[in-house]
């Protein structure tokens, strides 16, 4: 069985909607690993690399901040990746941000608050300066883009088509409701996955 890892947005958990939808339209077809990530990329990004060492899932599913790692890490581990409302500038949306905030869905380890702060935001301006290092032209047609024709938050899709050639559409916004998993992330996570 095919297995996909999906990635969630900064605000999100393994458990948030874009997930459970993943999961419940592949049952039985694929497997869907939804972890939550860590807050701090550095981190994130190692552990997406050891799990997707002990894994070996054969598609990476990011949104959002998801996908801004998994454009990084999806060349490196040669895994096709669809990119949902890419957020190229984690920056941007941090900077406004500051202070005390709670998780938009459950994480396992209950703990819902985190701080968003400037050590915070220097990380992410880190991993924003290398993050098309790992772009090649080999892999260029296996990175797609997903973007939300009503996302008022991130806009994206000009930057990726500097480095990568296929992008979509949908009537959504930013995060994708369970109906536009479905609808459109599933139909091209099929094609990718070839099932």
């Amino acid at each position: 069985m095919k297995k996909i890892l999906f990635l969630h947005g900064f605000y999100a958990s393994g458990q948030c909607i874009p997930a459970v939808a993943l999961c419940e339209a592949f049952t039985g077809r694929a497997e869907v690993i939804t972890p939550d990530l860590p807050m701090h990329p550095k981190v994130a990004v190692r552990f997406i690399h050891e799990l997707i060492e002990a894994e070996q899932p054969d598609l990476l599913i990011g949104n959002s901040c998801g996908a801004f790692y998994a454009q990084m890490v999806a060349p490196v581990v040669g895994i096709p990746a669809l990119l949902g409302n890419p957020h190229f500038r984690m920056t941007d949306f941090l900077k406004q941000r500051i202070g005390e905030h709670q998780y938009k869905s459950p994480r396992k380890d209950g703990n819902q608050n985190f701080v968003i702060d400037e050590a915070l935001i220097d990380e992410f301006a880190e991993m924003e300066a290398i993050q098309f290092n790992t772009c090649n032209p080999d892999f260029q047609d296996r990175i797609w883009g997903l973007f939300g024709e009503h996302d008022t938050l991130a806009h994206f899709e000009p930057l990726f088509l500097q480095h990568y050639s296929r992008s979509f559409h949908f009537p959504g916004g930013h995060t994708p409701t369970a109906d536009e998993v479905r609808d459109w992330y599933v139909p091209l996570a099929e094609k990718l996955l070839n099932i």
